[in-house]
């Protein structure tokens, strides 16, 4: 489980192919400390680290993930938000992320608000919905979001959280990992069940 308070980024330095699995290779501050078998989130994609290097670790994707995810674009020098799993003994800072993306958004718009910067993302309509002032994941980020609509919601950036995450490379038309609040998810989940 993560919270969705990132820990480092990390560089994406080489990319194999094996069937339908992909091997990545990333090069971060924090690759020096995880270990074989361990969970570590990639821009919001739970992945278990297979090999360790130096300065570098390596994670599989299975099709399924790449599918879902943005994995199937990153190509050598994409930036990744990192987060390793919360221990149990450490405070929950942002909200329950499961490493489990639901579907990629798209950035409709993004706004220099001299301070802040609002990025309105967009995703299909079908998808779990958000809630005004509830917690959703961008690229594994825990955010607020608020103009909760069918298929967008907006989400304001403080400069600390652009500065330490990939936020401060995207740009109108890039693809996000969003990860909807699991609370909301089950809700939403009874209640369809109830309707039936």
């Amino acid at each position: 489980m993560f919270t969705g308070i990132i820990e480092s980024q990390g560089v994406v330095k080489s990319i194999e192919k094996e069937g339908s699995n992909v091997h990545f290779k990333i090069e971060s501050s924090i690759s020096s400390e995880v270990k074989v078998d361990q969970s570590v989130a990639h821009d919001g994609v739970c992945l278990t680290v297979t090999r360790q290097e130096q300065q570098c670790h390596w994670v599989t994707a299975i099709d399924e993930t790449i599918k879902r995810s943005t994995l199937g674009v990153w190509k050598p020098g994409t930036l990744v938000n990192l987060e390793r799993c919360m221990l149990n003994n450490g405070r929950f800072d942002g909200h329950i992320v499961q490493g489990h993306v639901d579907t990629v958004g798209e950035v409709l718009s993004v706004s220099d608000e001299g301070g802040s910067w609002l990025y309105k993302i967009g995703h299909k309509p079908s998808e779990n919905p958000t809630v005004e002032k509830g917690s959703v994941t961008v690229n594994g980020i825990s955010l607020t979001c608020f103009n909760s609509e069918t298929n967008a919601f907006s989400v304001a950036i403080i400069p600390y959280t652009y500065e330490h995450t990939n936020f401060k490379a995207l740009k109108v038309g890039d693809k996000v990992n969003l990860e909807f609040d699991i609370i909301g998810k089950y809700v939403k989940k009874l209640l369809e069940q109830k309707e039936k």
